[in-house]
């Protein structure tokens, strides 16, 4: 990878999207979308897709009981079979 982040290629950039993404960070301030019209709008198109994504499955929270029935879940699989 380029130690510069302003030389930095789109191959290299777009190997990092994803985790530039995750980190929270505003990806619009990159170095490299200053000097790239292709890596720019690839950054747009993929906000695009995510927020229609978040429209068609809005978040949910769980129920308040989910926990306790996935120990329960656990709990059950690791005690022994009672034997016939």
């Amino acid at each position: 990878m380029s130690e510069d982040l302003k030389t930095m290629d789109c191959r290299e950039f777009q190997a990092q999207l994803a985790d530039l993404i995750g980190s929270g960070e505003d990806a619009h301030n990159h170095p490299h979308l200053k000097s790239c019209p292709l890596c720019r709008a690839l950054l747009n198109d993929l906000e695009t897709i995510a927020e229609a994504a978040r429209q068609l499955l809005p978040a949910q929270q769980p129920k308040e009981d989910l926990w306790e029935r996935i120990e329960s879940a656990i709990q059950k699989e690791e005690s022994p079979k009672n034997p016939k």
